[in-house]
């Protein structure tokens, strides 16, 4: 081999190792551009399918890091207030009644106490301005089923239910959303499965410690005494200003709320979560 034929050897391979290089380096650019496509894609797959991707918790829903599950709400009857302490609850059940409901808002308005009124569904569809009233006075609602049937508890689970959900609707309807937070069965016609229904809707099974019989029309003073006597049973106390003339309620509440005050009682709402 000459000189000449020597240089031209030497430029050839000279050119070949650069193509060698440049081939590696296109190569290796490709793998990377592949292995990124790749991920890209698989990372689109997963939020497309509510897996979460790296670094994620996974969600309820798919649409964000992990919330912890809302407290379930108990199944038992409930009697305490949530202040604890000397508070007492004040219930009232079977309104909205156009008639006695506005008294008895004013009188708790007048003595600064906040109470629950324990609605039937279809009263509350009635008279949806007082269901608003209630409400916007602070108070809270409780559902007290459709037809206010104290057999319920020897009724079917079906029938249970439609009772308590469709009231419920109706009261939150007339509330205009404001939620419904307990359901005290009709005569104390609970069952475990009526429990169950409502502690699933998010309402808290309401009992009562003094029934002042008032529904029986015993007179004012005979009201006024039963809580005097019984209220050492509990803090949650059960009027009612519907199913019938509550004028002796009315009367005894005007009574019964400064007394308590005078005892050292302080007013409160009943528990709805476990302690």
């Amino acid at each position: 081999m000459d000189n000449g034929e020597r240089a031209i050897y030497m430029r050839r391979n000279k050119y070949t190792a650069h193509l060698a290089v440049v081939a590696s380096a296109v190569g290796l650019s490709l793998a990377v551009w592949a292995a990124s496509a790749v991920t890209q894609s698989e990372a689109e797959a997963d939020a497309g399918s509510g897996r979460p991707t790296a670094g994620q918790s996974p969600a309820a829903d798919g649409k964000g890091p992990a919330q912890a599950p809302p407290k379930k709400m108990p199944e038992s009857i409930a009697h305490a207030a949530e202040a604890g302490g000397t508070a007492v609850n004040i219930t009232i059940d079977d309104g909205p009644d156009p008639r006695w409901t506005p008294q008895m808002l004013d009188i708790l308005k007048e003595h600064g106490v906040k109470a629950v009124f324990c609605m039937v569904g279809p009263e509350a569809k009635r008279h949806p301005d007082l269901v608003g009233k209630v409400v916007a006075d602070g108070h809270r609602l409780c559902d007290h089923t459709i037809s206010h049937d104290t057999t319920m508890d020897k009724k079917s689970v079906a029938y249970q239910k439609q009772q308590i959900l469709d009231a419920k609707k109706m009261i939150e309807d007339a509330a205009g959303g404001a939620k419904v937070e307990y359901y005290r069965a009709p005569g104390g016609a609970f069952t475990p499965d009526s429990r169950r229904i409502a502690a699933e809707a998010g309402m808290r099974p309401l009992g009562w410690n003094v029934d002042t019989k008032d529904f029986e029309l015993p007179g004012t003073a005979a009201i006024v005494n039963t809580v005097k006597n019984e209220l050492s049973n509990g803090p949650t106390i059960l009027f009612h200003d519907g199913g019938g003339d509550r004028a002796q309620t009315v009367a005894a509440l005007r009574q019964v709320l400064p007394w308590l005050k005078e005892q050292g009682h302080t007013f409160s709402f009943p528990v709805r979560t476990a302690p």
